[in-house]
């Protein structure tokens, strides 16, 4: 009995955690089986392409579904159009005539797509377009209205459905994004800040620095998801472009202090610095997962009085530092990462401020859906 309890109390944590892809493989399958009955219903010659257009566009978002159903119809109409209109303006009775007018009609497409990503779908929708009536004996424009259509039938199921079964907006995705880049900051500070005393390899830097910079980069695809929903009125929340700045200007906040890190700090001023920067890289550090711990949970933001009081500290021990004299012994090029250190500090708490207002914003929000 035990077992089974366990058992089901895995179970049940597992789809917790995984509910956003099993609503998704939901909506695909649903897209699918709905996309092909109708395909039937309407005796449209190929319903594969109805089929793969629905799971094409059913996306992990509503936003995300959006683009891609306007996207992939878009390029399917302009494929079909000029893969029809090549077809019967230029002859093709043989087989050096057929290659001629796959030439013809893959060249200017195929730099379309390259160009501009939206239409990557045209040149496949014109291959089919011109090849499919040498099997099925149908007319070039036949075959294309029957393209349109089919990709038409798939696309709206593909997005109806995302918008009705288990959708999934952006915002909480764009939450819970910003919630993990924030505790991946908290981490890569611990590190940066300890190779102020011990030295930090480039390599490792790098690592830090890009794992940040790819987090960010999906986040900004989710907040271009969520704003789009926004914008066509599919969902309501918080403008996501503050936060999203707010995060950025952190990651430049790190940035600036793993430059200094790349080179220890002198030995008289680790010794003296060493604790005062062990309490605000906790202190910081634990402000960004609280922070990321509020997005999540939609509530106000934690207080910013350890910070305060850990860069209080650090600033008093500088003071110190300065009236003793051993500033004015460093090398320029040392006196600046020292002093950019600082800097650094502070304006990581300015940001603090900034994101502060925004976990405000986003709390606000949840009370007044």
């Amino acid at each position: 009995m035990k077992r089974i309890t366990r058992l089901w109390t895995g179970l049940r944590a597992l789809v917790r955690h995984h509910r956003v892809q099993l609503a998704l493989s939901i909506r695909v399958t649903i897209a699918a089986l709905v996309s092909l009955a109708l395909a039937q219903l309407l005796h449209l010659p190929l319903p594969l392409w109805a089929v793969l257009t629905a799971v094409i566009v059913t996306q992990m978002s509503i936003g995300r579904s959006l683009k891609a159903t306007f996207d992939y119809l878009v390029g399917t109409l302009g494929g079909a159009i000029y893969g029809g209109a090549i077809g019967v303006l230029v002859p093709h009775s043989n087989e050096i005539a057929l290659l001629a007018v796959l030439a013809i009609a893959m060249a200017p497409l195929a730099l379309i797509a390259a160009i501009n990503p939206r239409f990557s779908v045209a040149p496949i929708t014109a291959i089919i377009v011109l090849l499919v009536p040498m099997m099925t004996h149908a007319s070039q424009i036949a075959s294309a209205i029957d393209r349109v259509l089919e990709v038409a039938l798939g696309g709206v199921i593909g997005f109806v459905v995302s918008l009705l079964l288990l959708p999934s907006n952006a915002h909480p995705l764009v939450a819970g994004a910003a919630a993990r880049t924030l505790d991946q900051m908290a981490r890569a500070l611990g590190e940066l800040l300890s190779g102020l005393t011990q030295g930090l390899d480039v390599d490792a830097l790098h690592r830090i620095q890009d794992g940040i910079g790819r987090a960010l980069v999906q986040l900004n695809v989710l907040g271009t998801e969520a704003e789009r929903e926004r914008s066509a009125r599919l969902a309501v929340g918080p403008d996501t472009g503050p936060l999203l700045r707010t995060l950025l200007r952190l990651r430049h906040d790190l940035v600036m202090i793993g430059r200094v890190a790349i080179s220890p700090l002198p030995e008289a001023f680790a010794m003296r610095l060493e604790s005062p920067l062990a309490h605000a890289g906790v202190a910081f550090a634990d402000y960004l997962r609280a922070t990321g711990a509020a997005l999540l949970a939609r509530r106000g933001p934690p207080s910013l009085n350890a910070v305060e009081s850990a860069l209080d500290a650090y600033a008093a021990e500088i003071v110190v530092l300065r009236r003793d004299g051993l500033t004015r012994s460093l090398p320029g090029d040392v006196a600046e990462h020292f002093f950019a250190l600082g800097f650094a500090l502070e304006q990581m708490h300015h940001n603090f401020k900034d994101l502060e207002r925004c976990v405000a914003e986003w709390a606000g929000s949840s009370k007044s859906l």
